[in-house]
């Protein structure tokens, strides 16, 4: 893929647009923001294509949230309206009141379930439609929580690899540290390239490529892929033969 980041930028920001003409006009973007890249750059993308009174930022830590400041700079340097909703409260309610044995990955996966639901909510009450903001290198791997950050009502970058995004703010004129910052699901303390065993510049080059020189990576990112790919589908139902 030729990546001609000018072009994209101007691509991306058309469509939001259009996509907003079609299915909500008038509508504000309401998005999660973390202070991570993918955030950033989906919010500033918004800002672009729709004016910076139309993106709405929610900031949802988890009790005390180390790097949130980020988020801060964020949406100052955006200059867009933003809430904090705290989701500790909630996120140690649904804990304390489990009826069975919760596995350290179901606890992991309940924050950002409890913040999707948060993020609908204020998008319901703030006239708003929801900014998916995964990367396609996320998605290429499963790394996303199914039914918390994989969803939304449209994303701008599910078709961009990490390294584009990048790309992609800085083109866009965000802060270094974010569009820099290691990327982390801000849930086990490690960095996401820690937790998947490779980089994403070795997995967006076999994204767009079809080379990875290791082996062993190669059949690590193979195996995620095809274990995932259920999360980038619709939902599978029956059908009578009758129907």
């Amino acid at each position: 893929m030729n990546f001609n980041v000018e072009e994209v930028a101007k691509e991306a920001s058309e469509w939001i647009r259009k996509w907003f003409d079609e299915n909500g006009p008038g509508c504000n973007a309401v998005l999660g923001i973390s202070g991570g890249k993918d955030s950033s750059v989906s919010a500033a993308l918004c800002a672009n294509a729709l004016g910076r009174d139309r993106v709405k930022g929610i900031l949802l830590p988890n009790g005390v949230q180390p790097d949130i400041d980020y988020a801060y700079m964020l949406v100052k340097h955006l200059g867009i309206e933003y809430y904090e909703v705290n989701i500790k409260d909630a996120f140690e309610g649904v804990v304390n009141a489990f009826p069975i044995e919760m596995s350290e990955q179901t606890k992991i996966n309940l924050a950002p379930r409890i913040r999707m639901s948060i993020i609908y909510a204020m998008s319901q009450s703030l006239n708003g439609r929801v900014v998916n903001t995964c990367n396609l290198s996320e998605d290429w791997i499963g790394y996303s929580t199914r039914y918390g950050d994989s969803v939304g009502d449209f994303s701008p970058l599910s078709n961009l690899t990490v390294t584009e995004v990048k790309q992609l703010g800085a083109y866009l004129g965000l802060p270094n540290e974010l569009v820099q910052k290691a990327p982390s699901d801000g849930l086990c303390g490690k960095t996401d390239e820690d937790n998947i065993g490779f980089s994403y510049e070795i997995l967006d080059k076999y994204i767009r490529t079809g080379i990875c020189d290791d082996p062993v990576i190669k059949a690590n990112i193979d195996r995620r892929h095809e274990a995932n790919l259920f999360k980038l589908e619709l939902m599978q139902s029956f059908k009578p033969s009758a129907s």
